[in-house]
């Protein structure tokens, strides 16, 4: 198969705002340095849901989508040497190329080597039977490990977590809020938690979430429309003026300033890990910054993709951390809309489509 074009079923957005279309494609077989794929497990994120909204101004059509997928290395091009068919893997929608001045650089994982392609979606495309993937965005994790639920671990779990260990750098005893009570804001929960956290505040509009909340290490939950003043007064008068580290999970510009706000002077970090809508800016009064509070942000938590991704598969493995409880929702290729229908009504954490 390594010569020749695959023919496979793959879900295809033709245009924006419409839902995907099952179709059969093509998918040519791995040039240098290319990994071929088969797609066993794949989830819906709502970047995904955002591109195929048509807000994303990068966003290109006909164009497979898909970022959190799993699966089973098919063939591999010339010059692949760390790979090789059989090898289970995770696709990696930022590389690590091992090389560029930002991959030898240990204070960011923002590899630089590959550029977006056409047709092709954060480098990825998992909603596809079969796809290409260059072998710096492949990550060779434990072949035992359960495809459909560690296809999480290509964005959304690890994002949050890492938020919270690697740039936030949580302390132990620290207090902290996590604003976005979603997939990323559950897994930024188990980051505090895991940094030894005593104290874990979380916020959202939506109640109903709060009990997984608590499952996931939350101390408390406090809903915003509670409380005639701004959360960030009600945090700051809760935490004796204000918590250690605040997080900002949902993509909404007037939460990140009130999660910034919400920190302690002097010392407080606050990190954003929601992805805003394009166009969008963020404003502070300088003051808040000047008196020694941090504003920072995250991209797939600062991982190094490739090293990382198969150490977290196996922290995974070894119930260090969580990720089956973030799957609420489970559905066969076919239904890959219904997972689109169950983000868009906050009806589910995660979906996971399964191929047959």
């Amino acid at each position: 198969m390594a010569n020749q074009v695959t023919k496979c079923k793959a879900a295809v957005a033709w245009e924006a705002g419409k839902p995907l279309s099952i179709e059969e494609v093509e998918v040519a077989p791995p040039k240098a340095h290319e990994v071929l794929i088969k797609i066993m497990a794949t989830a819906v994120c709502h970047t995904d849901a955002y591109t195929l909204s048509g807000a994303d101004p990068e966003g290109s059509f006909p164009v497979i989508l898909g970022h959190e997928g799993a699966g089973i290395v098919e063939s591999v091009g010339e010059g692949v040497t760390k790979l090789k068919a059989g090898d289970t893997v995770i696709p990696l929608y930022i590389p690590q190329c091992g090389e560029c001045k930002f991959c030898l650089n240990p204070k960011t994982n923002l590899c630089q080597k590959i550029r977006e392609r056409i047709l092709h979606y954060m480098g990825t495309s998992t909603f596809s039977e079969y796809t290409v993937v260059a072998d710096i965005s492949v990550a060779k994790i434990d072949r035992l490990a359960p495809l459909d639920k560690v296809c999480l671990l290509g964005c959304g779990i690890s994002t949050g977590y890492g938020a919270a260990l690697n740039t936030g750098k949580v302390e132990p005893g620290s207090t902290c809020a996590v604003f976005g009570l979603g997939g990323v804001g559950l897994a930024t929960i188990m980051g505090c938690k895991v940094a030894g956290a005593s104290r874990i505040i979380g916020v959202d509009i939506n109640k109903d979430k709060f009990s997984r909340a608590k499952e996931f290490g939350d101390s408390e939950c406090i809903n915003p429309q509670d409380f005639s003043k701004p959360i960030q007064e009600v945090l700051i008068e809760m935490t004796d003026g204000g918590v250690d580290y605040s997080f900002e999970c949902i993509g909404n510009v007037k939460v990140m300033r009130a999660a910034l706000e919400a920190c302690h002077k002097g010392w407080g970090v606050s990190v954003i890990a929601g992805v805003a809508a394009s166009g969008e800016e963020i404003a502070i009064r300088p003051f808040q910054l000047v008196t020694g509070r941090v504003w920072k942000g995250t991209a797939f938590g600062g991982w190094k993709s490739v090293e990382s991704v198969p150490k977290l598969v196996s922290e995974y493995m070894s119930r260090r951390i969580k990720v089956d409880e973030f799957v609420t929702h489970s559905l066969s290729f076919d239904q890959i809309n219904e997972a689109f229908d169950l983000l868009y009504a906050r009806k589910s954490i995660q979906t996971v489509v399964k191929q047959l």
